[in-house]
């Protein structure tokens, strides 16, 4: 079983790939975009809300997901707790919010078909949308793509980028 898309803490993370074998990540950290490295989620900036997704090192550890359900329309979700769940091959997992905010929109499409979460994780496959409510403090802990792309290579020293 690999790491769990925002769920799993750093350290166990680095006991699950130590005790098992895995491929090599190969994907895309896009410019523009924020990064948590706690929780391997992205987020951006939209006017005065922000969208919010796992990233494709983050899907790459979990394994292949293949069901979403976020939290209704409405609910508010505090920095690391559950924005939803994302269920793999053997598991259903929380996806940890990387900021605070208000929950406006779901990616229905996800909860009905959750493929593009795997193949286009930063266009198609984003999952929830909503108003922040801790910005000004909470940003401070997301990262840009370069740092996030250096904190990938710490766990996977032979990572490539698209």
């Amino acid at each position: 079983m690999r790491s769990l898309v925002g769920s799993t803490p750093a350290l166990f993370r680095q006991v699950a790939f130590d005790i098992m074998s895995h491929d090599t990540f190969c994907g895309n950290i896009p410019a523009g975009l924020l990064y948590d490295p706690e929780y391997d989620m992205w987020v951006r900036i939209d006017g005065d809300e922000v969208t919010i997704g796992a990233t494709s090192f983050g899907i790459f550890l979990a394994g292949e997901i293949i069901a979403f359900t976020a939290k209704p329309r409405g609910a508010e979700v505090e920095c690391g707790r559950g924005l939803g769940t994302v269920e793999c091959a053997k598991t259903v997992l929380a996806v940890h919010a990387p900021i605070s905010f208000v929950l406006s929109q779901a990616n229905e499409n996800l909860e009905e078909h959750a493929a593009p979460v795997n193949s286009d994780p930063y266009v198609a496959g984003w999952m929830v949308r909503g108003r922040p409510m801790a910005w000004e403090t909470e940003n401070k802990r997301l990262i840009d793509f370069a740092a996030y792309r250096s904190h990938i290579l710490k766990q996977e020293p032979g990572a490539e980028f698209s």
